[in-house]
């Protein structure tokens, strides 16, 4: 019958020993994940076959179950399991950087999953099986386990070939969405970077006749509004606090040191060359006022005033590849890749100095 091609299975006893077999095996958690790590030792003197992370930071290993016994191989992924569970975000970069030495995580993170980097890593993680196939016994103790929540599963392979080209099937035991990544205990090792308490990452939305960056630059402040969601993490700024102000879409153009609390912009009052004045009476480039929406309870917008140390114009904007960016209007910035860039570029010391009055 036209279009139809006769595909051939092949024997398991043909694929333990297929090299193509190995390398499609081997590439499944490329095609899923972003792969961190082959033949991890682990504090246990063990080394974990493959270890990968997904899109939302949690980490998965894949253990290829070759010609173990369903006890040795499923006792060997609970093992690992209890070690993973405890790496920091930390010890996950090491082990990335130890696996491939040349690339930067935050990179390639980008180029894998095109989002922002999740600021919390081996917040879950999943145990899964790589086989052409299992025994009965195999599927009954990853059944049961599964009813307990261990985030266990087993992964497919299918090789077919129709005599010219060789085809890979890939199927799962249970169904993906009753083996999500669980989350560990209050032992658990997922952990965001270690913040220093000083630096912090602003997100300066600009909306045509609402905002404005050069306004920002001329007059010492930062600002969001349209609804609480928007400027609650704004509003939470500290004095003294360090801020990188990044345009979303376009990069890195300022940092500077909050002076003063939020205020609504009516009733906000900056110091401009030694001067105090009311910043709506300025002449401005925006309004800093939204419509009106009955569902929005504050909608006005908020202002941070901000004691420039460097900034340049959006078309001189800093952006790499893997830097830090985020949704909320700011945040706590952790990630070393993106402080090691700012750092030199804006000219600013790793700590930043404190204002003691009267020197």
């Amino acid at each position: 019958m036209a279009g139809v091609i006769a595909l051939t299975r092949a024997e398991l006893s043909r694929l333990a020993h297929n090299r193509r077999y190995f390398i499609f095996t081997v590439a499944f958690p490329v095609i899923l994940y972003l792969l961190i790590g082959r033949q991890v030792p682990t504090d246990y003197g063990k080394f974990i076959d493959l270890l990968a992370v997904d899109d939302e930071g949690a980490l998965h290993v894949l253990e290829l179950k070759r010609d173990r016994t369903p006890r040795e191989v499923v006792a060997q992924l609970l093992d690992y399991g209890s070690w993973i569970r405890t790496l920091t975000h930390e010890q996950v970069l090491d082990i990335f950087k130890r696996y491939r030495p040349d690339a930067v995580f935050e990179q390639e993170w980008t180029a894998t999953f095109g989002g922002d980097l999740p600021d919390e890593l081996n917040n879950g993680h999943r145990l899964t099986v790589v086989a052409g196939d299992v025994d009965p016994a195999t599927e009954r103790i990853v059944g049961y386990l599964s009813e307990f929540d261990v985030p266990v599963n087993v992964v497919f392979f299918r090789y077919f070939d129709d005599g010219e080209r060789a085809y890979l099937a890939r199927t799962w035991l249970l169904d993906e969405a009753k083996t999500p990544p669980r989350k560990g205990g209050s032992s658990r090792g997922g952990s965001k970077e270690t913040w220093n308490e000083q630096d912090w990452y602003v997100s300066f939305g600009e909306e045509s006749g609402i905002r404005n960056w050069e306004d920002a630059r001329t007059y010492g402040f930062v600002s969001v509004g349209g609804g609480e969601w928007f400027s609650r993490t704004l509003r939470n700024l500290p004095v003294d606090g360090r801020v990188f102000v990044c345009i979303p879409g376009v990069g890195y153009v300022g940092v500077g040191t909050v002076i003063g609390e939020a205020q609504p912009f009516p009733d906000a009052v900056l110091t401009v060359n030694g001067q105090t004045v009311r910043l709506a009476d300025q002449q401005l480039r925006a309004d800093y006022v939204h419509s009106h929406k009955p569902d929005i309870e504050d909608n006005r917008e908020y202002v941070v005033p901000v004691r420039w140390i460097e900034t340049r114009s959006r078309d001189d904007a800093l952006w790499v590849k893997g830097m830090f960016a985020n949704q909320n209007s700011a945040c706590k910035l952790r990630n070393r890749f993106t402080l090691d860039i700012l750092y030199p570029e804006f000219g600013v010391a790793v700590h930043a100095p404190i204002d003691v009055p009267g020197v």
